[in-house]
């Protein structure tokens, strides 16, 4: 790996939760080492953080386009005319029975998306779509333009969308087919004690036997008699009901939407982020 790879890895590793956890403390020790390391300090002295950090991902969007650039970008351009209301929601790193999936959108239906950049192998992708075809209504794939044939040969249901790392565009290749599967045994892993009590409190008589150490399996035992378009439309408006910040996508400063959401900052915290940042570096 050349000199070059390496510095754009190592500086590409400041858009993560850590370090985020320190702006919000105007911790910036971490950015003053880095630039020291590639002798950038005495270049950007005089610049903010905030300046600094932007042209990063500038940069490491050109020549290192790793899964935070490809879906920040995929957040911004495509998830962002999706959800534009409370009737959506979209969610960073869901997991899925034995996967992660990258991102999960629910509106009317749900989607998930899995990424795989160029720095990427694809040798868990066929478990990972076996999973999520158990939950989700539509399963897709982003891959790099220039990796289009070797992912093509995949589930011809999952849908595909590739990136462009030169224009950083997406493109949908093949929609996904819909799938109206609902596995119980996922779902349940998926939902949360408040939630599957619910569920069976509007669509039951709730046993009297049911108590703490029983609820699981009765609400699993019970859920699995609801019809699958049912039980399709109750995971979705489950989802929607979490507590999850959605209101990160804005124009300004959007090179910290996909960190925003994978944190799940709220509005005063993300704004308390940003004017951190802006201190100068001296």
């Amino acid at each position: 790996m050349s000199v070059i790879t390496n510095q754009l890895r190592d500086m590409s590793s400041l858009f993560m939760r850590s370090e985020v956890n320190r702006w919000l403390k105007s911790d910036f020790e971490s950015i003053d080492k880095k630039l020291k390391r590639y002798s950038l300090l005495e270049k950007n002295k005089g610049k903010t953080y905030l300046q600094v950090l932007r042209e990063t991902y500038k940069t490491i969007a050109q020549d290192y386009p790793n899964e935070y650039v490809v879906k920040n970008e995929f957040l911004n351009q495509r998830i962002k005319k999706l959800v534009g209301t409370d009737q959506s929601v979209v969610f960073n790193e869901f997991r899925v029975g034995k996967a992660i999936a990258d991102l999960v959108l629910f509106n009317g239906d749900s989607k998930v998306f899995e990424i795989k950049t160029i720095l990427d192998r694809e040798y868990r992708l066929d478990a990972q779509l076996t999973e999520y075809k158990k939950i989700f209504n539509y399963v897709y794939i982003i891959v790099p333009i220039e990796q289009l044939d070797k992912y093509n040969g995949y589930d011809i249901e999952v849908g595909i969308i590739t990136y462009d790392q030169i224009s950083r565009e997406f493109e949908v290749k093949r929609e996904a087919s819909k799938n109206t599967n609902m596995d119980v045994d996922v779902l349940m892993e998926v939902l949360h004690s408040k939630e599957y009590l619910e569920i069976i409190a509007d669509n039951f008589e709730v046993p009297d036997e049911i108590n703490s150490f029983n609820q699981f399996e009765i609400s699993k035992k019970l859920i699995s008699t609801l019809p699958i378009d049912r039980l399709n439309k109750i995971f979705v408006e489950t989802m929607k009901k979490r507590d999850i910040n959605n209101l990160f996508f804005n124009k300004i400063n959007s090179e910290f939407n996909q960190i925003c959401l994978s944190m799940n900052l709220k509005k005063e915290e993300r704004d308390n982020m940003i004017s951190n940042l802006r201190k100068i570096i001296t």
